[in-house]
C-alpha cells in the first residue's frame, strides 16, 4: 500500500512527434499545468490485481478512506490482511491507528526507512507512470485520473502474481546492510 502524489495533468503546448527512422521520439518543454492528484494503490502480490483510488490530496483523511477501500475490495472477515507501507506520517496518524486497532484483521508492516524498494507497490507505480502517465498530455485533472482509471482496468483484466527475482536471504541481507559512511575501512 502506499501513494503516487503529485502527479500532474500536464498538457504539451505541442503534439508529440513521434519517432521516425534515425529520429527519437520529440516533445516541446512547454506544457500548462491543470492540476495534480494522488494515486493511493495496494497491490495483492499473489494475484497480480490493484485495488486503487486517485484523490486531490494525500493527508490521513483520504488514506482512511482507501483504507476501507481496500478492506471492501476482500469482504471476507476471516481473511487477514497483510499491508506494507513506508512510515510516512500519514500512516502512523492517531486516526489511521484507531481505525486499524478497531480493524483487528488488517495488519501493517513498515518497510525499514529508506527501503521504498521492499515495497512492490513501488514497482508497479514505476510501470504505471511509464505506461500511462509520463508521455501522456492531459486537458484537466479528470482526464488524467480516466487515464489512470483505464490502465488500472487494463492492468487487472490481465494480472499476473509479483514475485521477486532474489532469495528472502538475499532481501534481506540487503536490508540489513551496515552503513556505507562507516571510516574505519
Amino acid at each position: 500500500v502506499d501513494e503516487k502524489s503529485q502527479i500532474q495533468a500536464l498538457e504539451r503546448a505541442a503534439p508529440v512527434l513521434p519517432m521516425q527512422p534515425h529520429l527519437i521520439e520529440r516533445r516541446s518543454h512547454d506544457y500548462l499545468r491543470h492540476g495534480t492528484t494522488t494515486l493511493f494503490a495496494a497491490l495483492n502480490i499473489a494475484t497480480g490485481k490493484v485495488t486503487a483510488c486517485c484523490r486531490p490530496k494525500h493527508r490521513h483523511e483520504e488514506f482512511l478512506v482507501f483504507l476501507r477501500q481496500v478492506a471492501r475490495a476482500y469482504p471476507d472477515a476471516e481473511q487477514e490482511l497483510h499491508l506494507v507501507m513506508d512510515n510516512y506520517a500519514t500512516h502512523k496518524h492517531a486516526d489511521v491507528r484507531a481505525w486499524l486497532e478497531a480493524n483487528p484483521r488488517v495488519h501493517v508492516h513498515f518497510t525499514p526507512t529508506h527501503a521504498s524498494w521492499m515495497n512492490m507497490v513501488e514497482t508497479w507505480f514505476s510501470i504505471a507512470e511509464r505506461q500511462a502517465i509520463h508521455r501522456g498530455s492531459y486537458r484537466s485533472v479528470h482526464e488524467l485520473t480516466t487515464a489512470i482509471r483505464r490502465f488500472i482496468d487494463g492492468w487487472n483484466e490481465r494480472s499476473v502474481p509479483f514475485t521477486w527475482t532474489k532469495t528472502a536471504d538475499d532481501i534481506l541481507a540487503k536490508a540489513k546492510r551496515p552503513d556505507t559512511s562507516n571510516s574505519e575501512h
